[in-house]
């Protein structure tokens, strides 16, 4: 006791003066959060508009909420690419230059279609069923084929070029409302005299699948021209009927793309129609 009270005597008076309170670590950066400007809440508020942007940005896209949230989208994201022609309109040629230039995956409805039925999934069994009974696949099947392989790595990474399709109006539709889209529509653009007189005069060579023209490019080898057959379908006949089917839904398909439509002259060299697809789908992606 009598060093307690020699303690206090010998204490100075300033430690016994009002000064500032000891405030645990706690609470110190609590109210420390309490006293931070209110700008803070600003940043973080226009963050949110920035992500709600991106988000609506890529569902508009077709990517889904996953991509939204990282680099994905803009210039630079992986090109998603519909090319759409007659029978005879150089659409193969042209499908084969996109897939080398932009490294996407090339997609045919039959292609798919047989993938699926091989992979055994669920879309794939259904298609099966129908194709086992000689019946068409029909759309929704169809859809659920092409959804699922747009939504496989390879395609999600490097983008993809759906061949032809869809081909009616109803395709168009139901795939929008899978939340697909497209960056570029390419048509190629080729009238009917001209895509008669291609599919008329091809010619396949049976021992090496080789095909040529009668008079855009024939064979020089007598042996090769002598055993040319040419396919059953590949008549003036047929073609003619394939084109009105074509032309029933081409222009309802097309009317679906408007915004991101681009006509191209196909009846030029495949260069020249090659030059103007890439200088298209470079603005569409730039």
């Amino acid at each position: 006791m009598v060093k307690l009270l020699a303690l206090l005597l010998l204490a100075p008076a300033a430690a016994f003066t009002a000064g500032p309170a000891f405030v645990p670590a706690t609470q110190r950066s609590a109210a420390a959060r309490h006293r931070q400007p209110s700008s803070i809440v600003l940043h973080a508020s226009k963050n949110k508009e920035k992500i709600a942007s991106r988000t609506q940005w890529a569902e508009a896209r077709g990517y889904g909420a996953e991509a939204s949230g990282d680099a994905k989208g803009g210039a630079g994201s992986a090109p998603k690419l519909i090319i759409a022609g007659a029978p005879a309109s150089g659409k193969g040629t042209q499908c084969e230059i996109i897939k080398e230039k932009y490294g996407v995956v090339h997609l045919s409805t039959g292609d798919m279609l047989r993938a699926a039925v091989a992979a055994g999934t669920e879309v794939g069994k259904q298609a099966k069923d129908f194709m086992d009974a000689g019946k068409l696949v029909p759309d929704e099947v169809i859809i659920g084929v092409v959804k699922d392989r747009l939504d496989e790595a390879d395609c999600v990474e490097s983008g993809w070029l759906l061949d032809g399709f869809p081909r009616t109006p109803a395709q168009a539709e139901a795939l929008a409302a899978t939340g697909v889209s497209a960056d570029c529509f390419v048509f190629l653009n080729v009238p009917d005299e001209v895509l008669v007189e291609r599919v008329v005069g091809r010619r396949t060579d049976p021992e090496t699948g080789k095909i040529y023209h009668m008079t855009f490019s024939p064979p020089d080898d007598e042996e090769v021209l002598a055993r040319l057959e040419q396919r059953s379908d590949d008549t003036e006949e047929k073609v003619k009927v394939r084109l009105e089917q074509f032309h029933a839904n081409v222009d309802a398909v097309k009317g679906s793309y408007t915004d991101i439509a681009v006509e191209v002259d196909g009846t030029r060299k495949p260069e020249e129609v090659s030059a103007t697809i890439v200088e298209s789908i470079d603005a569409v992606l730039a």
